[in-house]
């Protein structure tokens, strides 16, 4: 075990009752404030080089890092099928009440739009904990604007009948199964019809060559982030991923400033 393993606090947490309870697995990593909070995107993990990362800059510059996996997700438990925004929400919610002190959020894909939301549930609650937010190719409103839009009739027939579509994806042998659960909750959590409040700076990183979370919904979602500074740095020939060297090095200079800020 390296210096960086070492260091690691693992977390076995308890979040829901009943027949939504599920165990959510959380490293954290100690260290000062304002600590780094890691959000994964769809069906991604707290083991990804982006999430490897953050913790690598926070061994190296002493600062708290904190990565869960959502339920259905790496080493978590649940069901995937049986997740949706408000569930994985809740848990992000959860995992956050861990941390203290100030904290920049870091949310990938979808995690950029769970990051949004835990955001505007701490204003609501009175915590102003939030140092600032970096957002990586930021999946808001994925289930209306980017899932359901992309389906054809033949998979909006399946959605209905099945409960389900499954897609092909570039990034696993598997398909992703899309629910109609998942698609039905997102439309409680819609952020891109009116002013979206962080109460932080927004730093944006987006790849031009995003086939997945287009650049033009980047820049939409700029124009609802009218109260809180934003950055949005549009990298032409990045991918949805943005995980090589220099995108990485991007993620930490982004961090850098934030708390040089």
């Amino acid at each position: 075990m390296n210096a960086i393993e070492g260091a690691i606090e693992r977390i076995d947490l308890a979040v829901g009752e009943g027949d939504a309870a599920r165990r959510i697995a959380v490293e954290h990593r100690p260290g000062r404030a304002p600590g780094l909070f890691w959000l994964a995107g769809y069906r991604s993990d707290m083991a990804g080089s982006k999430a490897m990362t953050l913790d690598r800059y926070g061994a190296e510059n002493g600062r708290a890092v904190t990565r869960f996996d959502y339920s259905g997700h790496g080493v978590s438990g649940g069901d995937f099928d049986k997740g949706t925004i408000t569930r994985w929400l809740e848990e992000a919610r959860a995992v956050f009440e861990l941390t203290a002190g100030e904290q920049i959020l870091v949310g990938s894909s979808m995690g950029g739009w769970i990051a949004l939301l835990l955001a505007r549930a701490l204003l609501k609650d009175g915590q102003r904990r939030l140092k600032g937010i970096v957002l990586i190719a930021p999946a808001a409103d994925m289930t209306e604007e980017l899932m359901k839009k992309e389906f054809s009739p033949r998979q909006m027939e399946d959605l209905v009948n099945n409960g389900y579509v499954d897609r092909p994806s570039q990034y696993s042998d598997e398909p992703y199964r899309i629910t109609r659960a998942l698609i039905e909750d997102g439309r409680h959590h819609l952020m891109l019809g009116g002013v979206i409040e962080t109460g932080c700076p927004v730093t944006i990183l987006q790849g031009g060559q995003d086939p997945d979370v287009p650049q033009e919904h980047a820049i939409r979602l700029t124009t609802h982030l009218l109260h809180d500074p934003v950055t949005l740095t549009l990298i032409p020939d990045g991918d949805h991923r943005l995980s090589r060297e220099e995108d990485l090095k991007r993620l930490t200079d982004a961090i850098a400033h934030l708390i040089e800020g």
